[in-house]
C-alpha cells in the first residue's frame, strides 16, 4: 500500500524546491516548518547537506 502525501493539509510551503537554511531558519528548532513533523531523512549531495521531512516532503539545505 503506497503513502500518498495530501499537500493541501500542511502550510504554504513549496515541497517541490530546496529551501536555503540561511534564508528561511527552522521556526521551531528540529521541526519541519511546514507540518511540525520532527521525523527527517537526510542525504548528502555535492557537499551540501539536505534535511527531507518524512510526512510532507519538505526539504532545506543546511
Amino acid at each position: 500500500m503506497a503513502v500518498q502525501k495530501d499537500e493541501s493539509r500542511y502550510g504554504t510551503f513549496d515541497t517541490s524546491i530546496i529551501y536555503d537554511y540561511n534564508e528561511y531558519p527552522d521556526i521551531r528548532s528540529g521541526a519541519c516548518d511546514n507540518c511540525g513533523n520532527t521525523h527527517f531523512k537526510s542525504s548528502v549531495k555535492d557537499f551540501v547537506f539536505i534535511r527531507e521531512c518524512l510526512k510532507c516532503g519538505m526539504k532545506k539545505s543546511i
